[in-house]
């Protein structure tokens, strides 16, 4: 007969077996953790443990399955952003603005601009130089070379030359096309002349900013000529009895205060028969090859060594004017010694 007593006391022998191991394993556990290492042993322990085969904490295996979590979590994270950037590229318009006037942070009132600008201070509006010494005037000279540039070689910006047109007041350039501005008729505000400043009568451009979709509001008759406008330019305007010919924003400059308008002497607006920026310029759409219609405004003669005040003005409708914000108009200073 079997002895089935006996056999009934293995599993249980081996239950109290696997009980022995555990508790063990865990009194080894808590001398070790009790036992006093240094901290040189303690972080070598850290880095590599030879009993637990444990990097830095780890397990290769614990590592392995962390590296392979992270390396999902961020590769879809970054596949749900490449995702959100691709859709909203296909919405913009790398020539079109989405917001535009109203809707847009520049606005629907457009600066005024000046070139030169000093070099050595963005916030200075001082052009002062001595007529008589060529490397006192040269920067300036090289500041309006480096500005015209484009103008004087418009292929530069253009692909062809086929998409530049000559524009008058009856013929407006196409969707394809954009005006030429003809640099010979800056007068003697031209690169051969030096802009005039060897002869202490400086040539300054003037430079309406670039505002997408805006179309200027004309003074196209008489009775519009606001009072504030300079005499000079209400007379040049009723000159003009063909009403198409008047769609220009108009330009004026003058000294600010009566001793600056003292000063200042003869002013000359280049083209002579524009005196401000033609409206078959505008609405500027972002045309390839679109260059910025310009006026050359040449000082004939002013009184050297005296600081003049300038203000320049831009005329339409809908351009609003400040002095003291600066909209509409644009200020800087003479010095010539």
């Amino acid at each position: 007969m079997p002895n089935t007593k006996k056999n009934k006391q293995q599993p249980h022998s081996r239950a109290m077996s696997k009980q022995d191991e555990l508790l063990a394993e865990q009194t080894r556990y808590f001398l070790n953790i009790n036992k006093k290492i240094s901290k040189t042993e303690a972080l070598k322990q850290f880095i590599w443990n030879p009993e637990t085969k444990a990097f830095m904490g780890r397990t290769g295996s614990s590592w392995s399955k962390i590296g392979l979590f992270y390396l999902i979590f961020y590769g879809m994270l970054a596949a749900m952003v490449a995702i959100c950037m691709w859709v909203f590229f296909q919405t913009l318009n790398p020539r079109i603005p989405k917001w535009q006037l109203e809707r847009s942070i520049i606005g629907t009132n457009p600066g005024l601009g000046f070139r030169p600008l000093p070099r050595n201070s963005t916030e200075s509006a001082l052009i002062w130089f001595q007529g008589s010494n060529k490397k006192n005037y040269q920067p300036w000279v090289d500041s309006l070379l480096e500005f015209l540039d484009g103008y004087y070689f418009p292929s530069k910006i253009a692909k062809g030359s086929g998409q530049i047109k000559t524009c008058s007041y009856s013929d407006f350039p196409n969707e394809d096309e954009v005006c030429e501005v003809d640099v010979r008729e800056w007068g003697r505000c031209n690169k051969d002349e030096f802009f005039d400043y060897h002869r202490s009568s400086p040539c300054i451009f003037l430079k309406l900013n670039r505002i997408y979709g805006w179309k200027p509001d004309y003074y196209l008759y008489d009775h519009e000529l606001p009072p504030e406008m300079p005499k000079q330019l209400k007379d040049h305007i009723r000159s003009i009895n063909n009403t198409q010919d008047r769609k220009n924003i108009w330009v004026s400059c003058e000294g600010e205060m009566p001793s600056d308008k003292e000063y200042i002497g003869s002013i000359t607006y280049y083209p002579n028969n524009f005196q401000g920026f033609p409206g078959y310029y505008f609405p500027y759409l972002n045309k390839e090859g679109y260059l910025s219609p310009l006026v050359a405004v040449r000082f004939e003669r002013p009184v050297p060594g005296i600081v003049i005040n300038v203000e320049c003005r831009a005329w339409a409708k809908n351009i609003k004017y400040s002095r003291m914000d600066r909209t509409g108009s644009v200020h800087f200073e003479l010095l010539i010694d």
